[in-house]
């Protein structure tokens, strides 16, 4: 799914923001939508660049000392967000993304795509925090949610 998201980019003529890395699923993406043609642009820390840096030339890689620079320029960078699986960094990304949406510092469409029903657990958790009054439903119906990418992107284009 990774492959395809970047071939899907770069097809449609969306430029990637990424984190920068070479490793793992967000490299196969960068490197997928650069050999279909797309522009990628990397955000990493300069603590992380020989540990992961790309084995492939980006548009661009923006270096900056702290993670949470990094996330604050791959958000200035970027016109919407795109949630494939990940682990503790993902999860950090779409909660920052959400959250600037919510209080109104951004206005940017976010989906997730739910490949394999990957986010079910997390999607429960957010009914269950609305459900228990913790999470306003329009915070909630923010997040767009999809397991196809090509309806995603295109529900996702529409609000950009």
């Amino acid at each position: 799914m990774a492959m395809q998201t970047g071939r899907q980019l770069a097809l449609r003529g969306l430029r990637l923001v990424y984190g920068g890395g070479g490793l793992g699923l967000m490299g196969v993406m960068a490197e997928a939508a650069m050999a279909a043609g797309g522009e990628v642009i990397g955000v990493m820390p300069h603590f992380l660049r020989e540990r992961e840096a790309a084995p492939f030339d980006l548009h661009a890689l923006h270096l900056v000392d702290t993670l949470q620079q990094r996330k604050d320029l791959m958000c200035e960078l970027a016109d919407a967000f795109l949630i494939l699986p990940g682990g503790f960094g993902t999860l950090d990304e779409l909660s920052e993304v959400l959250t600037a949406n919510q209080l109104r510092r951004i206005d940017k469409p976010v989906g997730l795509l739910n490949v394999c029903g990957f986010y079910d657990s997390l999607l429960a958790f957010l009914r269950h925090a609305e459900a228990e009054g913790l999470l306003r439903a329009d915070a909630h119906a923010m997040l767009r949610v999809g397991d196809r990418l090509e309806a995603l992107l295109d529900q996702i284009l529409a609000m950009a």
